[in-house]
């Protein structure tokens, strides 16, 4: 079991090395540019903003040359002097990637104002969690349970509608439907607000309040439209299950339907349903853009979509990376449990 657990440990930790490079070299001399043409406006607004030190020059020759030392000291302070892809720059990148550090936005701002990376992601990213992520655990809860039981009533009217409303609820949009329900809900009969985003500030004790009611549609709305296909896809996996010979066996020894299905069966469905589940989780932080633009929801979603549009590559690397991390815990964690749940997979059989 340990060779197992460091075997997978060095194979996420070799992938995550391979993302960064590439990530790196993707983008390593557009943020070369970006970073110098940001020393270069920071320089010139700090002098804007104090007269005093542009009327000390006795000429425009003399107050060039002092822009341009001090654009070319801040450039050496920085390291930029030295191209993109000199070791010492990618080891240090990478270095300062790896511990979280992943220096100043270009342009976006956190909600207090800082333009420290690290503290837009960390806090857009528990709102994707509160979200999304408990919609995802929802939708994966009623998927399980719906999908197990109706596997056991192959062609039965609970079978089929839960097969008919997969595939009506997985052919619309999230978005799509996000905009039927404010439009009803939230103009038509005015239960819930039409933002998800509360209009008290975070200091606000009736804050959490606020923000619970004010999530109520967005995942109302993510749990209808997802659950459908999570029973659909466990009802698939185990309708075979439910055939085979050690299930007709515990049938025949008079075992009742409901152990059978939710402590046997669904045990031996549980490696690809626990894949799945994990990727859904991991997948649920990235958050979704188009649907937290409708429901106008701060959350990962929309700072990707607000970095992407402005070109703020130290905010798209400090994304993708964490994003990267957690996906690849997801999967470390998801290999644990397979093993566990079947154990020809730490055997290698």
């Amino acid at each position: 079991m340990k060779r197992y657990v460091a075997t997978r440990i060095a194979t996420i930790f070799g992938v995550l090395i391979i993302t960064l490079l590439i990530t790196i070299s993707l983008v390593g001399s557009n943020m070369d540019t970006i970073l110098k043409q940001g020393i270069v406006f920071q320089v010139r607004s700090e002098i804007t903003e104090n007269p005093d030190i542009a009327k000390s020059f006795s000429s425009v020759d003399e107050f060039e040359l002092f822009v341009q030392a001090q654009i070319e000291q801040r450039t050496k302070i920085l390291g930029l002097d030295e191209p993109w892809y000199s070791p010492q720059r990618i080891g240090i990148t990478m270095y300062k990637i790896l511990l979280l550090d992943f220096g100043h936005a270009t342009f976006l701002t956190s909600d207090e104002g800082s333009s420290n990376v690290k503290d837009i992601l960390f806090e857009k990213l528990p709102r994707t969690v509160l979200l999304f992520t408990t919609a995802t655990i929802i939708i994966s809860i009623i998927g399980i349970f719906l999908g197990a039981f109706s596997s056991s009533k192959v062609g039965s009217v609970i079978d089929r509608i839960t097969s008919s409303f997969a595939i009506i609820s997985s052919s619309f949009p999230v978005w799509w439907i996000g905009m039927l329900m404010i439009f009803l809900f939230a103009f038509t009969y005015q239960i819930f607000p039409a933002r998800a985003t509360p209009d008290i500030p975070s200091s606000d004790p009736g804050y959490i309040g606020s923000l619970l009611y004010h999530m109520a549609l967005p995942l109302i709305t993510i749990v209808m439209i997802g659950f459908g296909s999570w029973a659909y896809l466990v009802r698939n996996f185990m309708v075979g299950i439910m055939q085979e010979d050690f299930i007709m066996a515990k049938k025949t020894m008079g075992i009742s339907q409901k152990k059978i299905i939710y402590r046997h069966a669904l045990k031996n469905a549980a490696p690809p349903i626990v894949t799945i589940l994990a990727l859904s989780l991991s997948g649920s932080l990235g958050g979704a853009i188009i649907t937290e633009a409708v429901f106008d929801w701060p959350g990962m979603g929309r700072l990707y979509f607000e970095a992407i549009t402005v070109m703020d590559l130290p905010v798209i690397i400090g994304a993708t990376y964490l994003l990267t991390v957690f996906f690849l815990i997801s999967i470390f964690i998801a290999d644990l449990l397979y093993g566990y749940f079947d154990p020809r997979v730490r055997t290698g059989q």
